[in-house]
């Protein structure tokens, strides 16, 4: 018998007892009090002991409560009480408190100097120059559009990551689509499709396609040339977004929990709204690198020739290649392509998806960036890139890496409003970003948060063009992978990191390296199909091909 199940015994009998002998001696409503107390305490206890399906509620009767009491606000209590400025996960005090200020258009300066670690492993850092220079505005945008568009779009440097209405609350959908409208940037739709609330206040969107074609499918949940057309032809979708995978859960559908299905969500999507709404994992009409490539082209059809491109999270890299070899093959180039880190993610995903498979956004982009080189595409193709982005270093790494535009999603939450609860799947978030509960959402204003995203973006380019010139550089394009700095393990700071070497102009395609990593992957890769040639074994030994079975 434990301790507790004592003090239960001992309550029950003579804790009773006690005070009800003392109440009817005295009358005193102290005494009466007790003995409810005492009562509640037994009942608690007697039903924990006999009826409770857990071992610790048998066990400790009542007081096991109070742990399961306080494990419901363990994240808040770490948040606020326990974690420092920044060692928090997915993203610490310091960065959300940098999204809030520059949000709200508070001092975002920090006294006192840093509290990072800047010896510690794997820290990024860059080299400054002795002589500054100042951004030409010219290169503070980008235009996206290759030789078969016949409507460019000028993007800016930061924008809002894919969100879908369903996943985010109306009012939150309103305010992000209003903050894009003031402060001239994109705001992708995400997989769920155009709602009335993306086209409300008039902000540059760009409609992502997913794998169930929601906004343009037939009743049988076929992809509709017709229904695509009509939609994609609006003015406010500046370019369209072909979803292959995302980071938070890649070769996995997407997901939208059933509770938070409205009847609106039900009608836009054309899902039935009684159970989970999932995605499945592959586009039916982009089975192979050839496919795709024809995908994009029949949607830049019939957009009216509007920029098109994909969204993906890197795998192996011999699939990517073989997008390229596909490219080289058919002559049809996407306008953009999205490269999603696995770092990233807003919504419900599997643990083992978002911990361990994908590859992070800085490499993935360094690999498409090189690959596309190598192929000689990449003077027609920009790199949009998307991971954690909450400050000018972020922008500024991954367009060193080879972005040429960068995309963000929560740390735009965050300039909503979010609180990091990661009630993200649950439907009550209690900020009423991420939820369909009506009184939840209603309480988000949408023309004081869209002003908050708007400023948060604005701060953000503007810190990251700051950092350009810093650096010695007039325009961001003149980044390199280099110009980032790592630490080793000795405290010594090194070129960049990555293992693949950099390649030149064309190099894979004439056939210059053949020996390095880049030889192994391209010679695996089949512009026909996305499984390898060759699957490629790791060993201490380096890269072996190991044929695959007929």
């Amino acid at each position: 018998m434990t301790a507790m199940q004592k003090v239960l015994y001992l309550v029950s009998v003579f804790g009773n007892l006690l005070f009800l002998i003392l109440w009817m001696v005295t009358g005193h409503t102290f005494f009466m009090a007790m003995l409810v107390l005492t009562i509640i305490y037994s009942v608690v206890g007697f039903y924990d002991l006999c009826n409770s399906a857990h071992t610790l509620n048998r066990l400790y009767p009542v007081v096991a409560h109070i742990r399961y009491f306080l494990e419901s606000y363990r994240v808040e209590i770490h948040q606020y009480f326990v974690a420092n400025n920044t060692e928090e996960l997915p993203f610490n005090r310091e960065q959300r408190s940098l999204v809030y200020q520059r949000a709200k258009g508070e001092i975002d300066t920090k006294a006192f100097g840093t509290e990072r670690d800047i010896f510690q492993q794997n820290y990024l850092c860059a080299w400054h120059s002795l002589a500054p220079k100042e951004v030409h505005p010219e290169h503070i945008r980008v235009m996206v559009g290759g030789k078969e568009c016949r409507k460019p779009y000028s993007c800016s440097r930061l924008n809002v990551s894919a969100m879908s209405y369903g996943a985010l609350s109306q009012n939150a959908i309103e305010a992000l689509n209003k903050g894009a409208a003031k402060g001239d940037f994109f705001h992708n739709t995400g997989e769920g499709g155009v709602s009335p609330f993306h086209l409300k206040h008039g902000g540059n969107l760009v409609w992502q396609l997913g794998t169930a074609f929601f906004g343009c499918r037939d009743i049988d949940g076929n992809f509709s040339d017709r229904a695509f057309s009509e939609l994609a032809n609006q003015g406010a979708i500046k370019m369209i977004e072909i979803k292959l995978s995302q980071g938070a859960k890649p070769a996995h559908g997407g997901v939208l929990p059933a509770a938070k299905i409205s009847d609106e969500i039900a009608r836009i999507r054309g899902i039935p709204k009684d159970r989970d709404c999932i995605s499945p994992p592959v586009n039916s009409l982009c089975r192979t690198p050839i496919d795709l490539l024809n995908f994009v082209k029949r949607l830049r059809e019939l957009s009216g020739g509007k920029p098109v491109g994909f969204k993906f999270c890197m795998g192996n890299p011999a699939e990517f290649l073989a997008i390229c070899k596909a490219m080289l093959k058919t002559g049809i180039s996407p306008d953009f392509i999205s490269v999603d880190g696995a770092e990233g993610g807003t919504g419900a995903a599997p643990v083992e998806f978002s911990n361990r498979l994908g590859m992070g956004c800085l490499e993935a982009t360094y690999i498409a960036h090189n690959a596309l080189i190598g192929c000689g595409l990449r003077n027609e193709i920009r790199i949009i890139s998307s991971g954690k982005t909450a400050s000018g270093f972020d922008l500024l790494t991954k367009v060193a890496f080879g972005a040429d535009i960068v995309s963000a999603a929560r740390t735009m939450m965050f300039a909503l409003g979010c609180i990091q609860s990661q009630s993200c799947n649950t439907n009550y978030c209690p900020t009423g970003i991420a939820t369909q509960d009506p009184a939840r959402s209603k309480a988000l204003n949408v023309e004081s948060k869209s002003e908050r995203v708007k400023n948060f973006q604005k701060a953000t380019v503007d810190s990251f063009l700051e950092l350009v010139g810093a650096m010695g550089l007039e325009n961001p394009d003149q980044l390199q992978p280099f110009m980032i700095r790592r630490r080793n393990a000795n405290g010594l700071s090194f070129e960049g990191g990555l293992t693949f070497p950099p390649l030149t102009e064309g190099a894979l395609i004439n056939e210059e390296e053949p020996d390095d990593e880049w030889s192994m992957y391209w010679q695996a890769a089949d512009a026909n199909s996305f499984t390898p040639k060759e699957l490629l074994k790791f060993s201490s030994g380096g890269v072996l091909p190991r044929n695959l079975p007929n």
